[in-house]
Parts: structure tokens; sequence; C-alpha cells
């Protein structure tokens, strides 16, 4: 993957939109096991109709995506700050489409810095997670 550069980047770029496939039992079961995170309400169906909310995906598997789409956007050396706030439920079977833009791109002495947002949504396009984001050096004169 070539590496995006500062130069390459403006307000209004938009960032590759990342589509997740429908999110099914087994990741549920999965992302329980990697994070530790076995709340009934990620991991068994019955118990989120007994509590009349319905099974909902971890909200930290959402934020992984879009983690994921930035920074096959942009190097993760250069991400200086990622941050989002959860605005939606994300049920099994959704599909999450995660998109992004820069919002503002300066240069400060040699450093060169920009600012984006990012949204996840479902395939029905209920907003899931919104944030934003910073990026830094993204230069074309040899400083990495």
């Amino acid at each position: 993957m070539k590496e995006i550069r500062f130069e390459d980047l403006n307000v209004g770029s938009e960032m590759p939109k990342l589509v997740k496939l429908p999110i099914d039992q087994v990741q549920l079961v999965k992302y329980a096991g990697a994070s530790g995170d076995f709340h009934p309400l990620h991991c068994d169906p019955a118990f989120g109709k007994k509590v009349g909310i319905g099974q909902i995906a971890h909200g930290m598997l959402v934020m992984g995506f879009a983690g994921e789409a930035l920074t096959n956007w942009i190097s993760k050396k250069h991400l200086r700050k990622l941050s989002v706030r959860f605005v939606g439920m994300t049920r099994p079977g959704d599909v999450v489409i995660v998109t992004g833009k820069i919002t503002e791109k300066k240069q400060e002495g040699e450093q060169y810095i920009v600012w984006g947002e990012i949204v996840a949504r479902n395939q029905k396009d209920e907003m899931l997670l919104s944030g934003s984001f910073e990026a830094a050096r993204l230069d074309t004169s040899g400083h990495k």
C-alpha cells in the first residue's frame, strides 16, 4: 500500500470506505474472548431479549473497525489522536460502513497536521459511532 502524503490530503478529502460483512454470533464470541468482555448483552441472545433491548455488538469492536479504516488510509505512525463517541447500537446482522474525511489542514514549521472526522453507520444508514482524528508529519520533505 502506498503511503499517503500530506500533499495528497486536502480539506474534504475522503477516506476510502471500509465495509465490514454482517456481524455474526461467531465474531461476537471471538471478540469477547480477545477482549475479555463476556457481558451477556454481547454473547447471549436470550439475555438481550429478556432485558428488552436485544443482543448488541461490543462498542469497542466497532471502534476497532473505525481504527482499521483510518490506519488503512493514514499510516498509524502519523496518527496522533482518535476520539469516538458511540451513538447507536450495533446488532448481529449489521453491516458496518466506516467513512471519514479531512476537515482541516495546516503547516506549523516543518510539521504538517490534518484533522478529520470519522463515522460508522449500518446498512440502514443509522449512525453507530462518530469521532475525530488528528495526524501529523505527513510531509514530503523527508521527515517521517
